[in-house]
């Protein structure tokens, strides 16, 4: 199949959505002279993410990471924070599962399968600096991310439909008829009509006329990803940071090295770093979150759910 698509569809990729733990999914990737997927889904890292953020411990992050394999040169891995299923829990153990349905699924309604049927924004309780951490991370880690439609506008979910449909409901351009994603009278799932993600006002429309909007703050987040080569296919590295609630890494070419360097807690947080002597924080300019870094010799101070780009 893979050469097939290579002759008769060149430009296309095959994409793997194999929820496996990293080291399985070795054999969907091929090898560099026998290719199958381009990209493969990795599903484990997610979750931790979430789990990581909730409990201000970057020690799930790093340890799935740990066994994450290299790949082939030619491949790579895809990263997400949500899609179209639910939050899917099988990459984790039992305890954590159920520490995790307690923490993000507090409704019965909320719980599918072995996962959380939500969107990113009420998981996160609608709370713009840690939506704003999250991203930072995943779009700075290896891999290519992928993000679900309405997310960029922290859209909400409705529990109230089944199976998985209360994640799939229709896109809010606006406050026009149908949140302006049909002129038709009906759509197929409900438009989503509460307080807080009410089409009304959680619409592209509105969010377009705010500098600090989620909209405007991922416009931010992926125009100043894809102006550092590092992130493309730069070497992943952690750096100690002699806190567990602070979590650091590099990614380096031969002409860049950016340091990402994240507080995953609600508290402020020192770390230990060695910081160069001139740097800028590339995500400093954001309309949002324009804060400087306080370092004091080694000493660095973070303020809660702080996320910063070096180089």
């Amino acid at each position: 199949m893979r050469r097939m698509v290579d002759t008769e569809y060149p430009g296309r990729v095959l994409i793997a959505e194999a929820n496996q733990w990293p080291e399985d999914l070795l054999p969907y990737f091929g090898t560099e002279e026998d290719p199958e997927f381009q990209i493969c889904f990795h599903f484990p890292i997610m979750p931790r993410l979430y789990q990581s953020v909730k409990a201000g411990d970057k020690t799930p992050i790093e340890e799935i990471w740990a066994r994450t394999p290299d790949i082939p040169a030619n491949a790579q891995w895809m990263t997400f924070l949500r899609n179209h299923d639910e939050l899917t829990l099988e990459m984790v153990t039992p305890e954590v599962r159920q520490w995790m349905w307690d923490q993000y699924a507090p409704d019965p309604r909320m719980k599918l399968n072995l996962g959380i049927r939500r969107r990113l924004a009420p998981l996160l309780d609608d709370n713009k600096p840690k939506w704003f951490l999250l991203h930072a991370l995943f779009l700075s880690l290896p891999g290519t991310p992928i993000v679900y439609y309405g997310d960029e506008i922290g859209m909400g979910d409705n529990i109230w439909l089944p199976d998985r449909h209360g994640c799939r409901t229709p896109m809010q351009w606006s406050d026009d008829h149908q949140a302006g994603f049909t002129s038709a009278v009906e759509t197929y799932f409900p438009i989503h009509n509460d307080e807080v993600y009410g089409y009304q006002t959680r619409n592209v429309a509105a969010q377009e006329k705010e500098p600090t909007s989620y909209l405007n703050l991922m416009r931010f987040l992926i125009q100043t990803r894809g102006n550092i080569p590092a992130f493309g296919d730069g070497v992943f590295e952690f750096v100690g940071t002699g806190n567990t609630a602070v979590l650091a890494y590099t990614r380096t070419t031969n002409n860049q090295t950016v340091l990402c360097l994240f507080n995953l807690s609600d508290q402020p947080q020192t770390a230990q770093l060695n910081l160069p002597e001139t740097y800028t924080d590339l995500l400093a300019a954001n309309p949002a979150f324009k804060y400087q870094l306080a370092p004091d010799g080694q000493t660095v101070e973070l303020r809660p759910f702080a996320a910063h780009w070096l180089v």
